[in-house]
């Protein structure tokens, strides 16, 4: 079994890879500006180069940027502490900077990860049974859309669901993002929630995925609640957090899809 040092050590490098730079820049007090550039080991969803990213573990920010809109980065970089970087009413002067590239900030989202000293398998009132790529094929609806993903289906490697008497309730499934890590998603029922079946298939899961040598990763806006409290039930603590901006035209097809 990994330990958590292990487990931060594997996050750090894909990191790197992420962002175009080394696993140590990350734990500098000093921030670190890299040039943005495609790397085959990086996370496969994330759309490369990008034009502003900026990655902290805490102790700096680790920020890619496109040639353009290096300088803005930088000047907002020195002008904040690195928290206050990632939020109100600080983020509005990173919107300024970038509104002359057409750039508007867009994602932001925090990443967890396992402690394996408190990550166990929890409880669950329902059946669990561990599925496989294929036992996904009649799951790429709606009610499992986070726990699965039809655009990338040959990612999904492993999930563990929760039946009661034959039906599915919950599943938690997880995508090989990158070799090392795989990233967790989880889905339940309505009429099932509040009763620890998110808890339950989710560390099952993250246990299944490090049985394989792998990480598992957990990822969730800081504003979900209900996710974040799944994360940290499960065993899972704050590693990362991560902002990104697109074009304003992306930012603004995001804006205009409606909740069902």
């Amino acid at each position: 079994m990994m330990t958590n040092q292990d487990i931060m050590q594997v996050a750090l490098e894909q990191s790197a890879m992420d962002c175009n730079c080394q696993p140590e820049d990350f734990l500098k007090k000093e921030n670190v500006i890299t040039r943005s550039v495609i790397h085959p080991g990086a996370r496969k969803y994330l759309p490369l180069p990008f034009e502003c990213d900026m990655v902290t573990y805490g102790s700096n920010i680790v920020a890619q940027t496109s040639e353009r809109v290096h300088d803005a980065v930088n000047i907002y970089l020195e002008q904040y502490d690195v928290a206050h970087c990632f939020e109100t009413p600080n983020l509005h002067v990173l919107d300024e900077s970038l509104a002359p590239f057409g750039l508007k900030v867009c994602f932001m989202a925090e990443y967890f990860l396992p402690d394996v000293e408190r990550l166990k398998a929890l409880p669950c009132d329902y059946e669990l049974r561990v599925l496989h790529p294929e036992d996904f094929t009649p799951l790429y609806t709606d009610e499992w859309s986070n726990a699965l993903c039809e655009a990338r289906k040959e990612l999904d490697v492993l999930g563990v669901g929760a039946y009661d008497r034959g039906r599915l309730i919950g599943l938690a499934g997880c995508s090989a993002d990158c070799e090392e890590m795989y990233q967790i998603g989880v889905d339940v029922l309505p009429e099932y929630r509040r009763q620890g079946v998110a808890a339950a298939i989710t560390s099952h899961l993250a246990l299944e995925v490090l049985k394989l040598g792998k990480v598992p990763f957990y990822c969730a806006a800081w504003c979900n609640m209900k996710s974040v409290r799944n994360a940290v039930k499960c065993g899972f603590v704050p590693a990362w957090a991560e902002l990104t901006a697109r074009d304003v035209e992306f930012v603004k097809k995001m804006n205009e899809r409606i909740r069902p």
